[in-house]
């Protein structure tokens, strides 16, 4: 099962230049992983159907990455929520059901995991916290974004000073809603209609999700930049939880955004 392939994660320009040696991060493609036919490489989804084997050699390789052992790995059950897990010096390895994790201690790894939602990652360098979070459409509308930047700055962070970025996530080129969808955003915030454009099937349109991530971030104060990927036609790099729909396959990999406070 081992291969030679290591993986070789996008790096953000924002969070790089902010955050120097004492925070590591990156955004992982399909690239350096073990994963066979429909999960090819780097899969890390211990919730897809692929071998477990496989999955936990992967998720060894992310942790590797940032010199760290699998066991300092922080994932969660993502559920599609605006719930933030705390990981520090107390946390056993439960993977509790909520969206986003926050830490101020160093060593841990933070850890989202996607195939078409947004990955978020920030990072308050000069107060030592980070943040991941895992945003869907349910969880940007119902305020996952907010409630990390508020779990950061209850563990030292200052608002001004955070620096957030998304992750390779679907575009509104590829995204297409049907009326009820449309309708429920612009009853929760009349100016997302800007997210909406008409697509070609009748009363559907194409939604930017990506647009409002940016925007909702940007609203709760923090400093917000995207790396301008989309998942869904770049099938060599990204998994996609609608691309594998439209192909018709049976299941699907995730890819990992992670994050870290580096040990000194």
């Amino acid at each position: 099962m081992q291969t030679d392939d290591r993986p070789e994660p996008i790096e953000s320009t924002l969070l790089s230049d902010r955050a120097g040696h004492r925070i590591r991060h990156g955004f992982f493609t399909r690239k350096g992983g073990v994963s066979e036919g429909i999960y090819r490489g780097l899969n890390v989804g211990i919730g897809s159907n692929d071998a477990r084997d496989a999955v936990h050699e992967n998720r060894t390789r992310v942790a590797r990455w940032f010199g760290q052992p699998l066991e300092r790995l922080a994932t969660v059950h993502q559920v599609h929520s605006p719930d933030v897990q705390v990981i520090g010096a107390g946390w056993n390895g439960e993977r509790a059901k909520a969206d986003a994790l926050v830490t101020s201690e160093p060593g841990y790894v933070l850890g989202v995991l996607s195939a078409d939602c947004g990955p978020i990652l920030f990072a308050d360098a000069e107060n030592g916290v980070i943040g991941a979070a895992h945003a869907g459409w349910k969880g940007a509308l119902t305020g996952v974004l907010e409630s990390t930047i508020e779990a950061m700055i209850r563990l030292g962070a200052r608002r001004e000073a955070i620096a957030a970025c998304l992750g390779p996530s679907i575009s509104g080129a590829s995204y297409e809603v049907g009326p009820e969808f449309v309708d429920r955003f612009v009853a929760a915030d009349p100016d997302y209609a800007a997210f909406f454009t008409p697509s070609g099937k009748p009363g559907h349109a194409m939604f930017d999700l990506p647009g409002l991530t940016l925007l909702r971030l940007r609203r709760a104060g923090v400093v917000a930049a995207s790396l301008g990927l989309c998942t869904y036609p770049d099938s060599e790099r990204f998994f996609s939880y609608r691309r594998t729909t439209h192909a018709g396959e049976p299941d699907y990999g995730r890819q990992i955004s992670a994050i870290a406070l580096m040990e000194a």
